[in-house]
């Protein structure tokens, strides 16, 4: 299976081994695109929805990818401890609403459709355990909004129960429908929604990263063999 590593922060790819140091493959659109392992192409795409969409759909049409591995850190809407890994189960895109016209809250038009299911996520974290990496599963909500404590956050805790807040994962997982191409994810916690410390958390989350950079890499290598 061929795999792509896509990334939103240039931090969150240089925390694989060696990857600081690599020079760009070639840049597409204005990606860069590195080879971090024989035969597995990444990218550090861009935060946010727009950017996270126009590098995936790039892995799909140019580097004809089986499936994309989507790695990165995340904001926390329950009490796991930063550093802790999540499997994505599913998508969420909790900035989406046309309720006014009578669709359910979070659904997409076009693909018509709310929740997003990821490519086998127990099977994924199986294969993590067996790597020495713990990990849990879990919904995993997508929007263009740094998540912060407050109203808002509390409304996506609260409508659609996730235990993750990011701002990528939903696109990849939408245009990865679309190419019928395989999705994962997988987040590291950096930071808690609903702490008073969560400034603190998010601007000191080395630890998010280095726990992200020990897996990113076996947990491919693995899937390669699938």
């Amino acid at each position: 299976m061929k795999i792509g590593l896509q990334f939103a922060m240039p931090a969150e790819l240089h925390a694989l081994p060696g990857a600081r140091d690599l020079s760009p493959a070639e840049t597409v659109s204005g990606v860069p695109f590195f080879e971090v392992s024989p035969g597995i192409p990444a990218c550090a795409g861009g935060v946010g929805k727009v950017n996270a969409a126009m590098a995936a759909e790039i892995f799909c049409l140019k580097y004809g990818v089986d499936l994309i591995l989507n790695a990165g850190v995340a904001g926390c809407l329950t009490d796991l401890p930063v550093g802790s890994l999540v499997v994505a189960s599913e998508f969420v895109q909790h900035d989406v609403d046309t309720t006014a016209v009578g669709d359910p809250i979070g659904l997409v038009s076009t693909v018509n459709q709310a929740v997003f299911p990821t490519w086998e996520p127990e099977r994924c974290r199986a294969l993590l355990e067996q790597l020495g990496h713990p990990a849990v599963t879990g919904r995993v909500a997508t929007g263009d909004w740094f998540a912060v404590r407050g109203d808002r956050a509390a409304f996506i805790r609260d409508t659609f129960s996730p235990l993750l807040a990011e701002m990528e994962g939903g696109a990849i997982a939408q245009v990865c429908l679309r190419n019928g191409v395989g999705f994962t994810a997988v987040k590291s916690v950096s930071d808690h929604l609903f702490s008073a410390r969560q400034a603190e958390e998010y601007f000191d989350f080395g630890q998010a990263l280095e726990a992200l950079g020990r897996v990113v890499l076996p947990l491919a290598r693995a899937l390669q063999e699938v």
